[in-house]
């Protein structure tokens, strides 16, 4: 008999780069099969998907008609969605004098209003099949705050509480829900912050270092697994002892 373990169906969003790509990579290293969506990009996306034989697909998660279809493709090639990793997101910082209407509910939408499109879109699913697994990454920032990202602060913030309640929904399924809070993490977007400026952000940061990709994706696998099937509700902070929450 086939082990249902070995051939969860997982889906990463925003999984072509930076963590989600390490997310994407550990999980299928995890025996799991994996599809990873993005949004735009795609000769980015083309070469990872070559280059790690994992399936991509392009659309606009924060659309839910184009999330709709989306998911209707994916599970009508893959089969049931089993784990689900809400990481898409992107940022638009301002300071609340500068900010602007379109930049908050542009943030909250790819943040927040994504996740919530992606969840409800593969949950019917899990139920069925009275087994989920789901990951929403959110951030420090959310957990702590950060100047001139009250609309990320807050999209982030926000899937705390999304993950707190729809663990209580989900647990009668088998479904867990959790989150991951990442700390300043080693990626393409930080490496253009001027060395004076993460001179102070390392300052900040016990362990005195940032963090690796390949640390978050390590934290996804350990809560998508079968094993983990105790853990819901919780948010498991990743970010070298910067902040304790």
């Amino acid at each position: 008999m086939t082990d249902p373990s070995s051939t969860r169906l997982a889906l990463v969003t925003g999984g072509t780069r930076g963590i989600g790509a390490a997310i994407s990579e550990a999980l299928m290293a995890a025996g799991r099969r994996v599809v990873a969506t993005y949004r735009s990009r795609h000769d980015e996306a083309r070469a990872f998907s070559e280059r790690t034989g994992i399936e991509t697909f392009g659309f606009d998660a924060s659309s839910f008609e184009a999330s709709e279809r989306a998911v209707g493709d994916i599970i009508a090639r893959h089969g049931t969605i089993s784990i689900l990793v809400n990481n898409a997101g992107i940022v638009a910082d301002a300071s609340m004098s500068r900010m602007t209407r379109a930049l908050w509910e542009s943030v909250i939408d790819n943040n927040l209003g994504a996740a919530f499109n992606m969840t409800k879109l593969t949950f019917e699913g899990m139920r069925a099949q009275r087994f989920g697994r789901i990951v929403n990454i959110s951030s420090i920032n959310g957990q702590a705050g950060q100047h001139g990202q009250i609309n990320y602060a807050a999209a982030k913030a926000g899937l705390g509480g999304f993950t707190r309640a729809l663990a209580l929904d989900a647990a009668r399924y088998g479904i867990t829900v959790n989150a991951l809070a990442p700390g300043y993490i080693d990626t393409e977007m930080l490496r253009g912050v001027p060395e004076p400026a993460m001179a102070k952000v390392l300052a900040r940061i016990p362990v005195g270092r940032l963090g690796r990709t390949d640390e978050i994706a390590r934290g996804v696998v350990f809560l998508s697994a079968d094993e983990a099937g105790f853990i819901t509700g919780s948010t498991l902070s990743i970010n070298g002892g910067q902040h304790m929450y």
